[in-house]
């Protein structure tokens, strides 16, 4: 009895996780219409300390954007600054019937895509409408938020792309532009603010 109780308890837990972190589906059709808005930094935008880590503005960025995937790092070297990394698009990437003919994935601090036959858009609309953030919570409620997103979800953040030194990660600088992709690409993001869109 107390095995038959145990199976059924382990069943409703993963059926519980299951519908708490399935994908977000919408209608077709553009859902993000903004670009991301990145500003230069000004005499104020002083040099920081995060921990163990220095971190010097690079500029001010906020975004609305459709979470494409998202990744909880938990012990690679870079973790213990960015714990999560966001796969977002905006644009054509945020539209379902786009996003329907797309294999998104993420691993080793990449965002990876896929398609089975012909690309469903230009591959340099995927890589200027989609990017890979990696993400410093400026406080454990944004951090919580964070690990908390589902695919799919529209979101508005906001914050600093930055420059990082410190211990085992050496010199991580952001992403300045969004139309470049592979190594250095992604955008280091020094999150003040995250909030989804209803």
């Amino acid at each position: 009895m107390k095995f038959l109780a145990l199976v059924a308890t382990i069943i409703l837990a993963w059926y519980a996780y299951a519908r708490l972190n399935s994908p977000v589906t919408y209608p077709s059709g553009i859902l993000i219409r903004d670009d991301p808005v990145q500003t230069e930094i000004t005499p104020n935008d002083e040099p920081f300390t995060v921990g163990k880590f220095h971190l010097t503005p690079l500029a001010h960025f906020a975004l609305d954007a459709r979470v494409l995937h998202r990744k909880t790092y938990h012990f690679d070297r870079q973790a213990a600054l960015a714990p999560v990394d966001l796969a977002v698009g905006w644009g054509e990437m945020s539209d379902q019937t786009i996003l329907d003919q797309l294999h998104i994935s993420q691993s080793r601090r990449f965002f990876w895509y896929e398609w089975a036959h012909q690309p469903p858009l230009d591959p340099d609309k995927i890589v200027s409408h989609a990017t890979n953030l990696h993400l410093i919570p400026a406080t454990g409620g944004i951090e919580a938020a964070c690990k908390l997103l589902r695919t799919g979800e529209l979101i508005h953040l906001q914050g600093l792309l930055v420059e990082a030194t410190g211990p085992e990660i050496g010199t991580w600088r952001s992403s300045l532009t969004r139309k470049d992709s592979g190594n250095g690409a992604c955008e280091l993001v020094w999150v003040e603010e995250l909030h989804r869109i209803r």
